[in-house]
């Protein structure tokens, strides 16, 4: 089999159109055709629907923990967006490379796949695993069963590194997230008869209102911490539904919101407050009217802040690798907790910006996949023993 360079492989992936509403098994199945030509067997997770898959392999001996390369496959839409390439179609020009994807983060799942025949040169001293997941712009779904069997294993990883885009710095933190859904059921009446009903809407908007009361509190600096931007958990109401007409009460109204905490902060602590708002003070009001009303909420999806020790083994490892303990954070959301909390202490340093990413002509420049296969060639020798770590 022919070896294949990183812009080879990518443009290869970006011919998959891995939306996340769609599958991703025949990116997958590319992924596990190219390591099988290598000789590498790899391990598939599936969904409940067997529609989609995350993957992980292991180059080297699996008698001992080793680094994980995580990267996830699935992409957020085209849909209204005005762009002037062919959003999956890899384009070239002026030192940018064009493509779904090309940011966030098929670039990085590219610069790991095209070094397995590097690795596999030589014996390894420390093992690399491949970690490919779905439904990472969902919430990070798709990596949770294959973390969960990690996590059940005697040599599982010892540290992993996430190649969101960073520019190539190193990264150590993010706020965590929590995704809610506030379901009121009022009492639909004619609106010349306003006080009979019971105004879903209006109900909603104190809920919102509180929520606001909350975010604000948030916000004060005594709660700031500077190394995140913003410097404070937030509290935002994305998308609300509700009514059928002017002059009809409405019955029905939602509204989903999120917290992106500071990772020192629970996040489910704004939705018990809400929740109790809801319980003590509202309901009762409604069912004053109509005792067939409720405020009710579920979650609709939560992962963990990223929060590595700088003077752990996982960051010093990194600084090691990029050449700079300069770290920082990122104000998106990663998997990176999830593999903390598996017992894997991850890391993020990926090529591209998100300035870049979820955008019409999305891109990363030629200069930026370069320097992810040199560091990842920088990988390839600490694996094989030669280095000047002294993280070992």
């Amino acid at each position: 089999m022919s070896d294949r360079s990183s812009r080879d492989l990518l443009a290869q992936l970006i011919r998959f159109p891995t939306v996340s509403r769609d599958s991703n098994l025949a990116l997958i199945e590319f992924v596990r055709d190219y390591l099988h030509g290598y000789g590498v067997t790899s391990e598939l997770f599936y969904n409940s629907e067997h529609t989609k898959a995350s993957l992980f392999a292991t180059i080297g001996p699996t008698d001992r923990g080793g680094i994980v390369l995580s990267g996830h496959t699935d992409v957020v839409p085209v849909d209204g967006q005005a762009w002037t390439v062919d959003p999956f179609c890899l384009t070239e020009k002026d030192g940018r490379l064009y493509g779904r994807g090309t940011a966030d983060m098929k670039g990085f799942i590219a610069s790991a796949m095209a070094i397995v025949p590097s690795l596999l040169a030589r014996p390894l001293t420390v093992p690399v695993h491949l970690a490919f997941s779905y439904d990472e712009e969902l919430g990070c779904l798709g990596v949770r069963p294959m973390l969960n069997a990690l996590a059940g294993r005697p040599n599982r990883p010892r540290l992993c590194l996430i190649g969101e885009p960073s520019e190539l710095k190193p990264i150590l933190g993010h706020k965590g997230k929590l995704a809610m859904r506030c379901q009121i059921h009022g009492a639909a009446c004619h609106s010349a008869y306003a006080p009979n009903g019971v105004n879903a809407i209006e109900y909603a908007a104190r809920l919102i209102g509180r929520l606001n009361e909350i975010g604000d509190r948030l916000a004060h600096p005594t709660r700031h911490d500077a190394r995140f931007d913003p410097p404070f958990s937030t509290v935002q109401t994305g998308v609300i539904r509700g009514g059928s007409a002017l002059n009809i009460v409405p019955a029905e109204c939602e509204f989903d919101f999120e917290v992106r905490a500071l990772p020192d902060f629970d996040a489910q602590l704004v939705a018990d407050e809400l929740q109790t708002f809801a319980t003590t003070e509202l309901e009762p009001k409604m069912q004053a009217v109509s005792t067939d009303t409720s405020i009710r909420m579920s979650q609709l999806t939560a992962y963990p802040a990223l929060a590595t020790l700088a003077d752990g083994e996982a960051a010093q490892w990194l600084a090691w690798l990029c050449r700079s303990n300069d770290f920082g954070t990122v104000a998106f959301g990663s998997e990176g907790g999830l593999f903390t909390q598996a017992g894997i202490p991850a890391v993020i340093c990926g090529p591209g910006s998100m300035d870049q990413g979820h955008k019409p002509d999305e891109y990363i420049t030629v200069e930026q996949l370069r320097r992810c296969d040199a560091m990842l060639a920088s990988l390839v020798k600490y694996a094989h023993g030669a280095t000047d770590s002294q993280i070992v």
